[in-house]
């Protein structure tokens, strides 16, 4: 078993919902990263996505995206990435999802960063330009080496595709909640308690909401429609690199503990 979805496992138990914060590697330098993982760990967070910042994110709000322009003009690489994580990663409760896009991959080799990943203790990736055709090659090599890609779901996805989507997908599926790029929404859409139905028809596999979450009422709603983790992204990107670093890590600190109270059992 995977360490995501052994953590999956041991929180369906508890009847729990995960809690998936996101932050940009790099931003505002690495050492604040690598600090912010231990806060996160320590506040809350079941599970860590850590987005390697790249030049043209398809998939990332303004937010993020400036997260990653930042991030990248402070020389930000993905060795520089990876090498934090093999020293932080060790003392860290909680897996580590590598959220990255798919050129530098295939730019590295799918072996070859699969290999380095794995060695830096990263436990899953999620990748939101790998399209279904192309996953196979890879989701075959990584979990070989007992890496769990996610794949992703987007409300406009039609029932044979969601089907083929929860079939493939690792660790978890990952539930897009809007038609568009990541950011803070003032509310979920109603219609992601109907894709949550839809998935389950076709798996039993959990199921993670993102992409527009960031409240705590929020992520009690989609826990409620049946979600099996809440991710939120911008919410975290933006809290850590307002004022100093250590006000950025105080504030992410208590909005993780805030949110985790929310989805957590009475």
């Amino acid at each position: 078993m995977t360490a995501i979805s052994d953590c999956f496992e041991n929180l369906a138990h508890k009847r729990e919902c995960a809690l998936i914060p996101f932050i940009t590697a790099g931003d505002p330098d690495i050492e604040t990263t690598a600090e912010a993982l231990r806060v996160l760990d320590c506040s809350g967070a079941d599970i860590i996505e850590l987005g390697v910042p790249y030049s043209d994110p398809l998939a990332d709000g303004p937010v993020i995206q400036a997260a990653a322009t930042r991030a990248l003009q402070k020389g930000t690489t993905l060795d520089q990435v990876l090498e934090m994580l093999k020293a932080t990663s060790p003392s860290l409760r909680s897996p580590i999802i590598l959220f990255t896009y798919y050129n530098p991959i295939l730019n590295r080799g799918i072996n070859q960063f699969l290999q380095q990943v794995a060695d830096a203790g990263v436990a899953g990736l999620v990748v939101p330009d790998l399209p279904l055709e192309e996953a196979a090659n890879l989701l075959t090599p990584a979990a070989e080496i007992g890496i769990d890609v996610t794949l992703l779901i987007a409300p406009t996805s039609s029932p044979e595709r969601i089907e083929a989507i929860a079939r493939a997908s690792q660790g978890f599926i990952y539930l897009v909640s809007v038609t568009g790029v990541t950011g803070m929404r003032s509310q979920v859409e109603t219609r992601v308690s109907d894709l949550l139905q839809k998935i389950r028809n076709y798996t039993e596999k959990p199921i993670g909401v993102g992409f527009g979450i960031s409240q705590a009422e929020q992520a009690r709603q989609v826990k409620e429609w049946g979600a099996d983790a809440a991710i939120v992204g911008s919410a975290f990107v933006k809290r850590l690199a307002e004022g100093t670093p250590q006000q950025g890590l105080k504030a992410i600190a208590e909005f993780c503990q805030t949110l985790k109270s929310a989805i957590a059992n009475p």
